[in-house]
């Protein structure tokens, strides 16, 4: 009962330390706005990195040695959350945030039911499936590749294009990316869905005869156990699953097969030799719909933004650390090669954030200002 009633007095003690700091964070934080206040008025930054790193100096080396890397790590955080004090009385709206707060007044209310869609491939293709999910009653132009998709957009063919952006198997579409860096359109919703491939085969075909299978890279990537199964067939690659299998319908060989939906075997009069042959059963494609136009639809709790950092010690530190600061949670990190400049990357961020809150417009004015070559992809819902 000792060791019972010494632990509690031991909790008592950690409270009443924690009301004190919960006192002193809070006059921390009041000269935190005066100082931002006085800043303002003087035309002064909020940052000064001198000046932070000689604080930083000085706590470490007057902590004891075995909790310095605590004290670090305590003053760091703190430093965050100060910055972002600040910034609520200090910053401004960038041109980008007052574009964001423009779109959220003037998009409708609800998303369209009906509109001019661009995908890539054919009919039966899975960009089709997913274009059927997001609008009631499309009109579909297909294109030959993904940059006829972008070009359409940009040329004012068709209002919105559906892509692949990633697929849980096999990863990201990385000309994708590549062309929504050169492109600079906004995803305005994006939707998730389950990839089953089949084996397609004209009437008659067995498996055993097969010396060629035909489908897109991120289907062979999907389905690269299975084919393991055919070592005597060659795989070739083409733009779509269902141009693959439209190939093998108009094919006048008997030896040929199709990795593509089950809904292309009807649509090209193929037989189905096996259904459900990719490796993974939790097998599903994130497509994303595009515009030219900044839409921000009410219920927008995503957003994506690409953009890279200096080559400073904690230069990505610092923007983790304001998302961290800001409890808004990154839901995907990828770093991608800059064209022409040697080990260089941009920084592909998906994070959790309502478009519509006041945090995340804190956020975006803070990303632009600690970040280079910044751009906003969008906010948007994924059904």
């Amino acid at each position: 009962m000792s060791e019972e009633r010494d632990i509690t007095g031991y909790q008592k003690e950690i409270d009443q330390v924690d009301e004190k700091i919960m006192d002193l964070l809070e006059q921390r934080m009041k000269l935190t706005t005066e100082s931002a206040r006085e800043k303002k008025l003087q035309g002064l930054p909020v940052d000064d990195p001198i000046a932070e790193r000689t604080r930083m100096e000085n706590l470490t080396a007057r902590a004891p040695e075995e909790i310095a890397p605590y004290t670090k790590l305590l003053y760091s955080t703190l430093s965050e959350l100060a910055k972002d004090h600040e910034r609520k009385v200090v910053l401004e709206d960038t041109p980008l945030v007052r574009d964001i707060k423009e779109a959220r007044e003037q998009t409708p209310r609800v998303f369209p039911e009906r509109a001019t869609v661009a995908c890539q491939g054919v009919q039966g293709a899975f960009q089709q499936q997913a274009c059927d999910k997001l609008f009631s009653m499309p009109k579909i132009m297909y294109m030959k590749n993904f940059n006829g998709v972008f070009a359409a957009i940009d040329k004012g063919l068709v209002q919105y294009g559906v892509i692949p952006l990633e697929n849980s198997t096999a990863g990201s579409v990385n000309s994708v990316y590549e062309l929504l860096t050169k492109y600079q359109f906004y995803i305005v919703r994006s939707v998730r869905l389950k990839i089953d491939h089949s084996l397609l085969a004209k009437k008659g075909t067995r498996k055993e005869d097969i010396r060629e299978i035909f489908s897109h890279e991120m289907a062979i990537l999907q389905c690269e156990d299975y084919l393991k199964e055919f070592s005597n067939a060659k795989v070739t690659v083409c733009s779509n699953t269902a141009q693959a299998a439209e190939m093998v319908a108009r094919s006048d060989r008997d030896d040929v097969a199709a990795l593509a939906s089950y809904e292309c075997g009807a649509l090209y009069d193929l037989e189905c030799l096996e259904e459900s042959v990719q490796d993974s059963e939790n097998n599903y494609t994130r497509f994303i719909c595009i515009s030219k136009n900044l839409e921000i639809y009410p219920g927008a709790n995503k957003t994506s933004l690409i953009f890279s950092v200096s080559h400073k010690p904690g230069s990505l530190y610092r923007v983790l650390s304001r998302f961290y600061a800001m409890d808004i949670n990154i839901s995907k990190l990828e770093s991608r090669p800059i064209a022409n400049r040697d080990f260089a990357y941009r920084f592909y961020f998906d994070i959790d954030a309502e478009a519509y809150s006041e945090k995340f417009i804190r956020l975006m004015n803070q990303t632009e200002e600690l970040s280079q070559d910044l751009q906003y992809l969008g906010s948007y819902i994924e059904i």
